[in-house]
């Protein structure tokens, strides 16, 4: 069971297609679009069958499938203006973003939405996004040094006055910004997200985050990191919420999830793949302990950039329901969810599916049930 708040339900968030390409790199049809306009739909849509997040990619260079970006904090602006609940996670750079503009950006998205804007700090995998723009490539924990830097200036200057920090790569004097984020009772600032697999990753969301964001995961790796970010988190006196990664495919048959899954692989954008994997390939398998995202994955969890078939979320909406289930048990505050056809499958998601979990929770709320997959 979560240790942190086992009565309170289980998050959704969903990452938004503003990217070109959909969510998987195969060439099988998917009906999502990443122009503004569908987005307005399917961010309206999602707030009305029961997610509460949305998460905005970030890709600058045309890369892997993606052909074609958008920029995530305009584009989670225009998003925010046009719901009323749904809170718009920005993703965005170290390196390529001062912490200070995005502070003052995420103040003034925070007041416009009444208090609905968050960040997720991504530390880089792609090299060429920084050196095709002439910006310095560091190494693995050398970025996530940075990192850390990044989220002590956002947190102190959305939350102190005469902010001051000597850092190694910032150095703020004596520095305000006003107006101060909206006020939500309860929430210090805007929250702050963070990814990444490795020790590196899971260290720094101990010392600074609010969120750590897991890659898809089984429940065993799952479990894995969050025993190690609870254990960080502890040592510095804090608390840290975990959000996990995952593709959905829900049909009335596991035997047709299944065979959903089998032609996306088989359909894949083998040249992108192939080129995603070499890319990343230093993100893991140049830490030192092997635990960065991607190092243990193969072509077909790739096919899914997030790694987001391991979550296992495949089959009916029974079999989906019980598995998000265990992955509450196991510290899963937020389940972040892609899709084939968004439209269609975010509107069957919470109609079918969320219902189900919902009362899984209150079975769980009522007997405590051990961690037992289902």
């Amino acid at each position: 069971m979560s240790a942190d708040s086992p009565a309170e339900p289980l998050k959704f968030a969903y990452w938004v297609p503003n990217v070109s390409g959909g969510l998987v790199t195969s060439k099988i049809e998917q009906r999502t679009n990443f122009g503004f306009e569908y987005n307005k739909e399917l961010a309206v849509l999602a707030e009305r069958s029961g997610f509460e997040y949305a998460l905005s990619q970030v890709r600058y260079a045309s890369s892997y499938g993606a052909a074609q970006q958008h920029d995530p904090a305009a584009f989670s602006l225009g998003l925010l203006l046009a719901t009323e609940r749904l809170k718009l996670i920005v993703a965005a750079h170290p390196g390529l973003w001062h912490p200070a503009i995005l502070a003052k950006f995420g103040i003034t998205a925070d007041i416009l939405s009444e208090g609905r804007f968050a960040v997720n700090i991504v530390s880089g995998w792609l090299k060429e996004e920084f050196t095709g723009l002439g910006e310095p490539w560091l190494e693995h924990d050398e970025r996530y040094r940075r990192t850390e830097e990044f989220i002590r200036v956002l947190r102190g200057l959305w939350t102190e006055s005469n902010f001051d920090l000597a850092g190694d790569f910032y150095q703020i004097r004596d520095f305000s910004l006003r107006p101060q984020p909206f006020d939500v009772p309860g929430r210090p600032h805007p929250e702050i997200f963070q990814g990444g697999n490795s020790s590196a990753a899971r260290t720094l969301a101990g010392r600074v985050s609010d969120w750590y964001f897991s890659n898809g995961k089984d429940f065993d790796g799952f479990s894995e990191q969050v025993a190690d970010v609870r254990e960080g988190a502890a040592a510095n006196g804090r608390t840290v919420r975990f959000g996990l990664n995952g593709f959905l495919i829900a049909r009335e048959t596991q035997s047709e999830a299944k065979a959903v899954l089998k032609e996306i692989v088989d359909k894949a954008d083998v040249d992108a793949v192939e080129g995603f994997r070499k890319s990343v390939r230093q993100a893991g398998k140049s830490t030192s302990d092997g635990k960065g995202m991607w190092a243990d994955s193969e072509f077909a969890d790739l096919v899914q950039y997030n790694d987001g078939f391991r979550t296992g979320l495949i089959g009916t909406p029974e079999q989906i329901a019980h598995r998000i289930i265990e992955y509450k048990k196991r510290g899963a505050n937020l389940l972040l969810l892609g899709f084939l056809h968004y439209l269609e499958d975010v509107e069957h998601f919470g109609k079918h599916v969320l219902p189900i979990v919902r009362e899984l929770e209150a079975d769980l709320d009522r007997t405590g049930d051990p961690i037992g997959v289902s």
